[in-house]
C-alpha cells in the first residue's frame, strides 16, 4: 500500500444508479467515498426508463426528490402480441418514467453535494491484499480503500480481467433505444411483441417517449440498418406500426447496445461487492431492472456501513449481503432467465405471447414474480 497515492474507506466503480444511489447512502452516513466513472454526466443511456414506485420510501430516505424531476406517472401495463391482439392490467404498486440522462444527472449532483469525490476515470484492475483493497485507474492513480462495490454495469473490461463466469458465454440479444415526439398516453407503459423481440414504450420527463427494443441479433443482421429493420420487423406489430410512423425521433441516431448478457452472475466476487446488473441482469420483459439496481445499492451500503463500524467481519458482510440479493431478486432473476430463454425461440416466444392475450391472469402473475414490495427503511 505504500505506492497508493490516495487512501479512502469506500471505492464505487461505476456511476451508474446502482453506484451513484451508494455512493449518496454512504456519504450520508458519514463515509469517504470516491466513485469511478468513464463517461461524463449528463449522458443518455439504453434503457426502459420504467422505475417501479417500490423504491419511494428509499428516496425519500436519501432525501432525492423524485417529483423535482418532472416524472410522468405510470399506472397500467399494456401488452401485445405480434399480431396485435391486446390485454392491459393496473401494475400493483404503480411507477414513473424518467429518463436515464435527467435521473443519472440529478444523482450524481447530489452524492457531489454530500463531498462525494467522482472521478472520470476508468479501472484497470482490482487488486485485493492484506486485507485493502488496490484500485489502479487507467490514469495512472492508484486509489486504497477498504472496500470496493462494484456498478460498473452489464459487461465490462473489467468483468474480463476478473475472468467472471458469465463472460464466456455469447449472448443473442441487442438492444436499441430513442427518445420521440409522438402522442402516448402518459400513465401506461406499453410491451410489444413482435417477430424476434419485444418494445418497451413509455413516457418520461418533458412529454418525450421511450422506444427501447429487444431483438435477436440474428434477426437483426439480415437487414441494412435499424431503419430498415424497424419498418419490416418491429413495425409489424400494428400499435408499434402506429406508434412509429407517429413519432419523430429527437436522436441524431439510435443508441444501441449488444452482447446484453442474462445468464447467472455471482453477486460478490473477489470480495467486491456487485450491485445492478453488474450482479444480475433481468430480462427487460420484466420491466424492473432499474428499481432492483437502486434496491441493491440499498443492501450494499448497509452491509458496508455495518462493517466499517466494526460491528461486522468481512467475511459476515459478504454472506449477509449475498444472502440478502439473493432474498430479494434471486427468483425474480430466474424468472427472467426463464421468459428470456422462451423468447429466443420463435415458436415457444409466440405461444408465451398469445398465452398472455388470451388469458387474463397469466400477465398480473408476472409481474407479481417479477416485482418487489415497497422497499423498507430500518436504518437511520
Amino acid at each position: 500500500m505504500k505506492n497508493s497515492n490516495c487512501d479512502t474507506e469506500v471505492i464505487i466503480i461505476g456511476g451508474g444508479l446502482a453506484g451513484l444511489t451508494s455512493a449518496i447512502h454512504l456519504t450520508k452516513t458519514g463515509c469517504k467515498v470516491y466513485v469511478i466513472e468513464k463517461n461524463s454526466y449528463p449522458k443518455h443511456k439504453v434503457c426502459g426508463e420504467y422505475i417501479s414506485n417500490e423504491v419511494l420510501p428509499y428516496f425519500d430516505w436519501l432525501n432525492v426528490n423524485i417529483e423535482e424531476l418532472k416524472p410522468t406517472h405510470i399506472t397500467s401495463l399494456q401488452f401485445s402480441s405480434e399480431s396485435g391482439r391486446t390485454i392491459e392490467t393496473k401494475l400493483p404498486l404503480g411507477g414513473f418514467g424518467i429518463s436515464r440522462y435527467t435521473l443519472d444527472h440529478a444523482l450524481y449532483l447530489k452524492a457531489l453535494s454530500q463531498n462525494c469525490e467522482i472521478i472520470e476515470d476508468q479501472v484497470n484492475e482490482v487488486i485485493f491484499n492484506d486485507d485493502y483493497f488496490e484500485v489502479e485507474l487507467a490514469s495512472g492513480k492508484i486509489l486504497t480503500s477498504k472496500v470496493v462495490l462494484g456498478g460498473f454495469g452489464k459487461r465490462s473490461n473489467l468483468d474480463i480481467k476478473m475472468n467472471r463466469g458469465f463472460i464466456e458465454q455469447k449472448s443473442p440479444w441487442l438492444a436499441v433505444k430513442s427518445h420521440f415526439k409522438g402522442e402516448f398516453e402518459n400513465d401506461v407503459v406499453g410491451l410489444h411483441n413482435f417477430k424476434g423481440g419485444y418494445c418497451g414504450v413509455s413516457k418520461v420527463e418533458n412529454n418525450l417517449l421511450n422506444i427501447c427494443y429487444l431483438t435477436n441479433f440474428k434477426s437483426f443482421k439480415k437487414f441494412k440498418n435499424i431503419e430498415e429493420f424497424q419498418e419490416k420487423i418491429v413495425a409489424q406489430n400494428p400499435h408499434l406500426k402506429k406508434i412509429l410512423e407517429n413519432s419523430t425521433s429527437v436522436f441524431e441516431k439510435p443508441l444501441t447496445i449488444s452482447q446484453i448478457c442474462f445468464q447467472k452472475k455471482e453477486n460478490v466476487e473477489n470480495h467486491i461487492l456487485m450491485m445492478g446488473d453488474t450482479a444480475g441482469l433481468i430480462h427487460p420483459l420484466c420491466g424492473n431492472g432499474m428499481a432492483m439496481a437502486i434496491h441493491s445499492a440499498k443492501l450494499a451500503s448497509e452491509e458496508t456501513i455495518s462493517f466499517l463500524s466494526g460491528k461486522i467481519s468481512r467475511q459476515k458482510m459478504e454472506k449477509n449481503y449475498a444472502a440478502n440479493w439473493n432474498k430479494n431478486f434471486k427468483q425474480r432473476l430466474w424468472y427472467g432467465r426463464l421468459l428470456g430463454s422462451i423468447l429466443e425461440h420463435s415458436k415457444l416466444s409466440e405461444v408465451l405471447t398469445n398465452l398472455i392475450t388470451h388469458i387474463p391472469f397469466v400477465l398480473p402473475l408476472i409481474i407479481r414474480k417479477t416485482h418487489g414490495k415497497e422497499i423498507k427503511m430500518t436504518q437511520n
